[in-house]
């Protein structure tokens, strides 16, 4: 991965502070929603450049006709990053889909609706499926998701 277009989130702040922090090698570009997060992306994946979007889960919703265009109709192989922000500590190891707040609770069958593959990291065990996210995006040109399904910590 060379570049993360992000907007900050709570989430993921862990995550957004180790991209500061490190010379990883991995470029972090700030926009200010998550329809130009969408576009600086497909911008970026147009130029060759290996990219992955990190948003918030309120911010997937706020941007699903972006996504539409230029992922799913314009077959450009987006991978989002997505904090489930709002998730309560109670349903964290339960699915997603039994959450009490419609916000987290409606994430995965709205992807679903759009054909959007998904996949879940809830916990370390999970990261193995990035890899395959990444594939499957470049193989089939498609939006794919990760949702991140509890706030990041790092030891």
């Amino acid at each position: 991965m060379e570049f993360v277009v992000t907007v900050p989130d709570w989430m993921q702040l862990a995550l957004h502070q180790q991209l500061e922090a490190r010379d990883s090698g991995i470029r972090q570009l700030m926009c200010c929603n998550e329809d130009q997060a969408i576009a600086v992306a497909a911008g970026l994946h147009m130029a060759n450049r290996r990219v992955m979007v990190m948003i918030q889960n309120q911010g997937f919703y706020a941007c699903i006709n972006t996504i539409r265009a230029i992922g799913i109709d314009a077959g450009l192989p987006l991978v989002m990053l997505i904090g489930q922000f709002g998730r309560e500590e109670a349903n964290f190891g339960q699915p997603a889909t039994a959450s009490t707040r419609n916000t987290v609770r409606l994430l995965e069958p709205v992807m679903t609706a759009l054909g959007v593959r998904f996949w879940n990291i809830d916990s370390e065990a999970d990261l193995g499926a990035i890899g395959d996210a990444l594939k499957q995006a470049e193989q089939h040109g498609a939006p794919v998701a990760l949702n991140v399904g509890a706030p990041m910590a790092w030891a």
